[in-house]
């Protein structure tokens, strides 16, 4: 069985003005200091149970990647101590272990030396690692030649050809196509059910909430929340929805680098928005058939009727899911003067499957966008849908279904 515990753990890097401050310190035996002292990790401290699953989450530069390096031994801490009993596999960054000239049986073959088994033990886990990564002939290449998923394919795969009595996972898996991360999470939750402890990092609450029995919130290097899985995902997304609250964005990148821009005349303008609960609570994560209310805040720069406020769903991929606006639900139009100050709110069951969802909203003259645009603002904010607990199904949209089940009358 495997445990971690890890003590007031820190990691300090040093940032040098320039190229001769790290001379000047060497020269000086440092008693000179030339750098700035930059503290990824400060004071980390936690264990982990023999077959506990728990989860590390963080905004990106929280230190949980530098985190599992230091755990794993490719990364050494500036202070602190940790222990951990058992034999550790660990899935890290892309393509970490992995040489790129080598072919996927040499790749595979070397990781079980390194694991310390013996050459009947290594030969029995080769066609098993093959089996598994399903990349059949490809083993014979060069990992260079494989694509991003196949290198993910073939890294969780020599990870977790024995089981190990800790898995640490960094998201590497979520580069990898859908089939194979659903195959690797039902490896894991095996692992799990045979004792492994697992510690990883994710941003998919619904993975996290579903495996783990606690989650660990990093914020600036230090340990903000450490708890069960649903209260930590709360206080995580009132954190992204104050950051994002505070954020005045006019351009923003959004998956796989495509760039959203906000347009518009701005003869009316959205000035802020905002997702609450029912209870008119700040949220950006909500269960499936959760109601939640939509708040748009918008300024009027020149007399005019009331413009169209409108809101679009999307999904990760950027497709349209739903969209609705003041036209469509006949809201009746009114004069507006400069400087006036209006509110909208729209209220939407949120049907959907689980996933992450971005919301648009747009100002406009009648129908759509087409006509005259006054504020187009793409990526307004980024929400998240997790699993109610009692509806279960696939795809995008919940639709409330019934069944029924009966004998088929035989002949008379």
């Amino acid at each position: 069985m495997g445990r971690l515990a890890v003590r007031s753990v820190g990691k300090k890097y040093k940032i040098y003005p320039n190229r001769w401050g790290r001379l000047l310190e060497w020269v000086t035996a440092e008693r000179r200091i030339a750098h700035t002292p930059d503290w990824v990790l400060r004071g980390v401290t936690f264990e982990v149970s023999d077959g506990e699953c728990v989860g590390i989450i963080g905004m990106n530069g929280a230190g949980k990647s530098t985190l599992l390096r230091i755990l794993t031994g490719t990364t050494l801490a500036t202070e602190g101590s940790f222990e951990v009993s058992g034999r550790v596999a660990a899935l890290l960054e892309l393509g970490l272990g992995i040489h790129p000239e080598f072919s996927g049986w040499q790749n595979a073959t070397l990781a079980c030396q390194l694991m310390g088994l013996e050459r009947a033990a290594i030969e029995e886990c080769l066609p098993r690692i093959q089996e598994f990564s399903e990349l059949g002939r490809y083993m014979n290449q060069p990992v260079r030649t494989y694509s991003t998923g196949m290198q993910v394919r073939l890294a969780f795969s020599i990870a977790t050809a024995v089981r190990p009595d800790v898995l640490i996972v960094d998201e590497a898996l979520s580069v990898g196509d859908v089939y194979f991360q659903h195959k690797s999470i039902a490896r894991i939750r095996q692992f799990k059910e045979q004792g492994t402890t697992l510690l990883f990092v994710t941003h998919d609450a619904a993975a996290a909430k579903a495996l783990c029995d606690r989650a660990i919130l990093l914020d600036r290097g230090m340990v903000l929340r450490d708890g069960s899985p649903e209260a930590v995902f709360d206080y995580y997304n009132a954190m992204i929805a104050k950051k994002e609250s505070d954020a005045e964005i006019v351009q923003i990148e959004g998956e796989r680098g495509r760039v959203m821009t906000r347009s518009g005349s701005r003869e009316a303008e959205i000035v802020a928005v905002d997702m609450t609960d029912a209870s008119g609570g700040s949220r950006r994560a909500f269960a499936i058939g959760e109601t939640a209310r939509i708040h748009c805040q918008i300024a009027i720069r020149e007399r005019m009727a009331s413009p169209t406020v409108g809101f679009l769903i999307k999904d990760r991929l950027g497709g349209d899911v739903f969209g609705s606006n003041t036209f469509y639900l006949d809201l009746e139009r009114r004069e507006c003067a400069p400087g006036q100050e209006l509110r909208a709110t729209f209220e939407v069951v949120l049907n959907l499957g689980c996933g992450n969802y971005s919301l648009t909203v747009a100002l406009h003259t009648a129908e759509s966008h087409l006509g005259r645009n006054f504020d187009w603002w793409d990526q307004a904010l980024v929400f998240q849908i997790v699993p109610n607990g009692s509806f279960r199904f696939t795809g995008v949209a919940a639709l409330p279904t019934r069944v029924t089940l009966s004998p088929v009358p035989g002949p008379p």
